[in-house]
């Protein structure tokens, strides 16, 4: 599959941060800390994908914003409005996607899109439901209730239903979870369409590929603490190791010793030599290994340079941090 990289969105500088995270922490009654400490600033018409293994604090963190779970200490403001002290302006900005799969089994879906704007106490907004609808390919299974729809169109539901208040942030936890890899990528495509409406995407998923094909920004959150926030494009150039293969034109035995002190290892099957270099470098020390392959007789047939991936870099930080 193709990669694509984002752009980085800003917030134009001087605009302040449509979500604005402050020394918030969360411990609950049985005295377990599900945050600390944590300080994140969103910006307006961005992508951020929060990732994180189970149990780090990325519902929580999701919940506390979205005012379904009370902080211990710190503040969070939406759109400039406290989460706590003006919870109504705030709670209207939002859109929240949960992971789980629950909604009204017995309504249409156009009978529980339509109810979730009210909610919000908003005027009934015919054409805007459509367009909802529609967007999210739901418009001809409007009149059917949601227990005959497959467990796709159910999310996307879920995704109606958040929208139908047009809020300015949208929150999506583990949205693709179960989700078949071709609904994935459609829903990837859709998900970009909100961003380029306006609407602040910010995601958690265990799909590394799903945060390396749409974030703009990559968070990292372990134990309950933030250990990471990342332009994705820079996070990778900052991490992610480059690797040069040199396919042999005969098998070594080993990696001979003047080449030692390198970063040079030999492929399990003896026919490849790998090495690996940072590619900010201004020297990255490619010229002279292949001089010196040269000057020992080891020739190769082919080379071929990869980079790490997001996956390889999460896991490095991750563990890092344990």
């Amino acid at each position: 599959m193709e990669k694509r990289v984002d752009s980085p969105r800003s917030n134009g500088g001087s605009a302040p941060p449509i979500i604005s995270v402050s020394g918030l922490s969360k411990t609950y009654a049985s005295g377990f800390q599900a945050l600390k400490h944590v300080d994140l600033e969103i910006r307006q018409g961005e992508i951020f994908a929060l990732l994180g293994p189970n149990g780090a604090g990325k519902t929580t963190l999701i919940n506390i914003v979205c005012g379904i779970v009370n902080p211990s200490t710190g503040t969070v403001r939406v759109d400039g409005h406290d989460i706590l002290r003006d919870y109504r302006a705030a709670r209207t900005r939002i859109g929240l996607v949960p992971q789980e799969l629950s909604t009204d089994m017995f309504e249409t879906v156009w009978s529980t899109v339509s109810f979730s704007r009210g909610l919000f106490g908003k005027a009934p907004n015919p054409a805007h439901i459509e367009k909802v609808l529609k967007d999210l390919s739901l418009w001809d299974k409007r009149a059917n209730k949601i227990m005959t729809l497959s467990g796709g169109m159910k999310r996307r539901v879920l995704i109606a239903k958040a929208l139908s208040h047009e809020p300015r942030v949208l929150f999506l936890d583990e949205p693709t979870a179960g989700v078949d890899v071709a609904l994935r990528r459609d829903m990837w495509e859709m998900v970009r369409g909100l961003r380029e409406g306006g609407v602040t995407i910010i995601l958690t998923t265990h799909y590394i590929e799903e945060a390396e094909q749409m974030a703009d920004r990559i968070g990292v959150i372990n134990k309950g603490e933030l250990i990471l926030v990342e332009d994705k494009a820079t996070l990778m150039e900052k991490l992610g190791k480059k690797q040069l293969t040199l396919q042999l034109q005969s098998p070594l035995e080993n990696v001979p010793p003047e080449l030692a002190g390198r970063s040079l290892e030999l492929s399990a099957d003896k026919t490849s030599l790998i090495y690996t270099f940072d590619a900010q470098r201004e020297e990255t020390g490619i010229a002279n290994l292949l001089r010196h392959l040269g000057e020992l007789g080891i020739t190769f047939k082919d080379l071929k340079t990869s980079q790490s991936s997001l996956e390889e870099i999460f896991v490095e930080l991750v563990r890092a941090r344990t």
